[in-house]
This record gives structure tokens, sequence and C-alpha cells, in this order.
């Protein structure tokens, strides 16, 4: 058969997207890359947000061709599927290595079960960077979150699959990623920092991004974690999702920490590794938030100063408690939503001001049709233009122009 993968979300739906991919060629099926030239299409979902699931429902009506859909909303979201399409099958997220008995069958497989994703075949999206998936679920039960109903409790990778995963790549960026890292680990007897050394180890020119750590579980080893975070197989960067900095706030959305825990990591992470990129998420007008305490978040974004933010504007999800609480009028969610993006861009033009001038060493990682994209030692992002194909190529460059989530730089030289 001839397959066309359409994937939303997350690096770990990506990763999803790769395996998925690697089976389909191990059972003799074609990739292509448009819906016209397919005889199956395989949407790949993501329903974290609202305007994400209303565009992959509206996705889904339009498809013509025989449509499997797999992803969060197979796993929690089933009925949307069947109303939006009701030729359309399913395939659990947690069931990708059955997706030739889904074709052969013609049936929905949705039953979830443990499956350890590392090792499966797949085919890389990138020859430069390789996501693996180290743990799926996690150990929170956040009030928001619909990515729990689909996803579950956590279910860790064993740690030697991994480490040998790692051993056996020829990337030369790793993405090391799942719903929390943070949580690796935790359910198996080990955690984080052990499986990040052993990956320290591997006698190998490679980076390492770590994905998305709660602060509740990385106050559990921060100082293991800042050893680690020292090596030179890491990008100095770190993820932790705050999500809010009004302590009643956080207790509503069962977070499960308070906001300093979040400030004093970043202060002791940055003490010990000066220049280290970090990035947060916040949600704005949570159900219940009153303006006071959205202040407060204001308040803390400024004391903190992320790098990079991932503001979301709250959207009630099916089957979550927070989807049952008394909203804010969306107006008021919009007013808030506006109010910290300025916050950023501000805060971030000035933080990227003080790179122009400088050079750095950066590896080049993607090319988006346009610019070449690289990252420091410290992740940030570096726009380059290159006649030629420098993808993969460290390179000294030097910074010219400073922009809100980037930086424009100049080639110098190679250091490949």
């Amino acid at each position: 058969m001839r397959i066309y993968i359409e994937t939303y979300g997350c690096s770990a739906n990506l990763n999803n997207a790769e395996i998925l991919s690697g089976i389909l060629l191990d059972n003799n099926h074609k990739l292509v890359n448009s819906e016209k030239e397919a005889d199956i299409v395989i949407i790949n979902t993501c329903i974290v947000k609202g305007p994400t699931e209303n565009k992959i429902v509206r996705r889904i009506k339009d498809v013509k061709k025989p449509l499997i859909v797999t992803g969060c909303m197979a796993d929690a979201e089933i009925s949307a599927i069947k109303k939006a399409n009701k030729k359309a099958i399913a395939l659990s997220s947690h069931r990708l290595s059955d997706v030739q008995e889904v074709i052969e069958r013609w049936a929905s497989i949705l039953e979830k079960k443990h499956e350890v994703k590392v090792g499966l075949p797949k085919k890389n999206r990138s020859e430069v960077i390789e996501i693996i998936q180290i743990n799926e679920g996690c150990l929170n039960n956040c009030a928001y979150c619909i990515t729990k109903l689909a996803k579950g409790d956590l279910f860790s990778y064993p740690e030697d699959l991994i480490v040998e995963q790692v051993k056996k790549s020829k990337a030369k960026e790793i993405w090391i990623t799942s719903q929390d890292c943070a949580a690796y680990g935790l359910d198996i007897g080990t955690n984080l920092p052990n499986l990040l050394r052993k990956i320290s180890n591997i006698n190998r020119d490679f980076k390492v991004r770590i994905g998305m750590a709660n602060p509740h579980l990385i106050k559990r080893f921060l100082p293991e974690l800042i050893e680690v975070l020292k090596d030179k197989h890491f990008f100095k960067f770190l993820h932790i999702p705050v999500q809010a900095g009004n302590d009643e706030v956080l207790k509503n959305m069962k977070r499960g920490y308070k906001a300093k825990v979040f400030s004093d990591i970043v202060e002791q992470v940055r003490k010990e590794i000066p220049g280290i990129t970090i990035w947060t998420d916040i949600i704005c007008g949570f159900p219940g938030e009153t303006s006071e305490q959205f202040e407060d978040s204001l308040t803390l974004i400024e004391e903190t100063k992320p790098d990079s933010i991932h503001i979301n504007r709250f959207w009630p999800r099916r089957g979550t408690p927070a989807a049952k609480m008394k909203q804010i009028p969306v107006k008021e969610v919009q007013e808030r939503t506006k109010r910290m993006m300025a916050l950023f861009r501000k805060m971030a033009a000035e933080k990227n001001k003080f790179f122009v001038g400088n050079e750095y060493s950066v590896l080049v990682d993607e090319f988006d049709g346009k610019d070449y994209l690289a990252r420091t030692d410290n992740y940030k992002l570096v726009k380059l233009k290159s006649k030629k194909n420098i993808l993969g190529e460290k390179l000294k460059i030097s910074i010219t122009k400073a922009e809100t989530h980037s930086l424009i730089g100049e080639i110098i030289s190679s250091q490949t």
C-alpha cells in the first residue's frame, strides 16, 4: 500500500510517526508525501489544546481515502473521530506495533497495553536529530490535562534499551522525550540522572536535549541533574513547566508544588550552570483565577525571566475536572494571554540583545525551507543562510541580530 502519514503535536508524537513509518516499511508498504498519492491515510493526532483538536477534526472530515486515526485522539476522544468520519478506524497510541494488523483486518485496535517504544523499527525524519522516548504516561493528575486520559500512568522503558539506542544512533543530536522526563524510572527503581549518567559515558560526539520535566520531581534530584548537565554531551537547557505563579491556582490545577519550587530551581541551575537556557509553560485564565492571582504569574515570569515561554490560553478539555469548573469569560482570558505575550516579547528582546556581536559554536540541525537552523551549546536557536547544504555541520558563527524567538547569525568557519 501507498501510505501517507500526517502528524500533529509533541516530539513524542513525531517519534511515534517515525516508528509507524519504520514498521510500515518493514511490511513492504510505500510511504508517500501527500493524501493524493496515497491508498491509505494515517492521521497521528494531538488533543492537548481545543484549537488543535478542532483543526484535526476538520481534517478527519475532509479525508476521502481509507483513514486510520492514531495518537491521543484515538485513546481519549474516539467518539469525536466517529462523529467526524464514520468510516475511519483507529489505532491506540499504545499499540503502534499492531499497525499492520489494523491494515490487514481493517478494524480498530483500541485496547491499551504497555508497549516499549525503544528498539521498534523506525524511519527517522532527520539525519541529524534522533528522538528517543524514555517513558509513557506520568505521575500527575492535573485538573486540565486530557493527555493523562490518553497516556495513563507512568510506564518507564528499560534503561539498557535506551542507552543501547543512543549507542547505535548516528545522529549528532538526541532528543530524550516523554510526557514528563523527570518521572522517568520512578516506577522501576531508578531515576533520570542515573539514565543520563549512563548516556554520558558513551564515547561518541553527540548532544542531548532533555525534554519537559516537571518541577516537583526535578526537586527530588536537582543536585544530581545539575552535575549531569555539566557534561559535554548535554545541551545546557531545561524545560520546566510552571503553569502558574500563584499557589492557590497551582493547587486548583493539582500540580503538586508551589511557585517557589520553580523559582528556586531556576536560581540554583543558573548559579551552577551560567547561561543555561530555561523554557517554561504558562496557562492564562485557568478557571477561578482572579486578576490578582494572574498578576502573580506575571510577577513570577518577570522575576525568573525564562528564555522561552509556551503561553497557553486555557481551553476546557472534555473529561477533565477543569472543564466542569466555572470558566473565566473568553475576552478576559484573551486579554491575560496578550499581556503575558507582551511581557515575554519585551523580556526576550532585552535578553537576546546580549548575544549580538558574540561568536559561538553551533550544530546545524534543521532546514525550514528558508533558513538553516542551528543550536548553540545552551540550545539557543540561530538562523543561518547558506547556498550549500550545511545540515549536521558544526560551525563557528557570529550573531548579527536578535529576534524574539531566535538569533540571526553569519558563518565564520566550519568546525566539522
